[in-house]
């Protein structure tokens, strides 16, 4: 039987992540053999997976991730089962560093494919799921470019915004910032009114009608006034129109123009939980 040392354990736990009893065991089984304990611990992995595919994971880490220039960002997140594995720190820091290489790729499909200490994302996370014991995956993967970028993650990991904006003047990183936290905050449904898919508005013009016709107004009138209705649901509704959450004497369009005269916002991510 080979020897085991403390040092051989260690090795593996830093390769893997596992637990210490358990890669103890792997080397045991695999008599010393490195390559061959990985291995058997990726196929424990498997095992836990293909048990959990059923399982719901709502809980985990959102994360959103700029690069140097400011010009790219990418939200992911990283999801498990309980809330007690999402707030681990070292859970945490996976999906950091996940976020961070998420930045290379255009596609989710990409960055499964793409290679993280030693294996691919999609391998890592099986793996993972047989070291923690509950079900891991990428549910959102969302990528923003724009003239500048910037982000914002929710108290405790739970929401994730990216925003860009046209321009980077002074004060452009701030005024990302604060959208960022109003996109996580207010979860609008398109940047304006443009963005909003026709089928939505269409709905919400008959859900306006048959609200005012159980009011009893005329139907020669339901028309002009649902088109109100509508202006208040884009107000509400796309990020640009919303009242600035820190002054809501004005539109987010209105606070971003405070920064800048020529200034823009030109897009925004969002990624959550649950």
């Amino acid at each position: 039987m080979a020897t085991i040392t403390a040092a051989d354990v260690n090795k593996l736990r830093t390769a893997t992540g596992a637990g210490m009893m358990d890669c103890k065991k792997a080397l045991v089984e695999a008599e010393g053999n490195f390559d061959l304990a990985i291995e058997n611990l990726r196929k424990k992995g498997q095992k836990v997976a293909a048990n959990r595919s059923d399982r719901e994971s709502t809980e985990g880490a959102a994360i959103a991730i700029v690069n140097a220039d400011k010009t790219v960002g990418v939200a992911i997140t990283l999801n498990c089962e309980t809330d007690f594995v999402g707030m681990n720190e070292s859970f945490v820091t996976m999906a950091t560093e996940l976020a961070a290489l998420a930045l290379n790729f255009d596609t989710k499909e990409d960055f499964l494919a793409a290679e993280y200490k030693g294996i691919t994302v999609a391998e890592k996370l099986i793996e993972q799921t047989g070291v923690i014991g509950e079900k891991l995956e990428i549910r959102t993967f969302e990528k923003l470019e724009g003239a500048f970028v910037g982000s914002y993650i929710h108290s405790g990991n739970k929401i994730a915004t990216l925003v860009a904006l046209s321009a980077a003047p002074a004060g452009a990183e701030e005024a990302a910032r604060n959208v960022a936290m109003q996109a996580a905050a207010m979860n609008p449904i398109a940047l304006d009114a443009a963005g909003v898919d026709a089928s939505i508005i269409e709905k919400e013009i008959e859900i306006a009608k048959e609200q005012l016709r159980a009011e009893g107004k005329p139907e020669a009138m339901l028309e002009n006034i649902s088109k109100g209705k509508i202006q208040r649901f884009y107000k509400d509704n796309t990020l640009v129109n919303q009242d600035y959450i820190k002054d809501s004497s004005v539109n987010v369009a209105a606070y971003v123009k405070s920064v800048d005269a020529n200034l823009t916002v030109t897009g925004f991510k969002r990624a959550a939980l649950g």
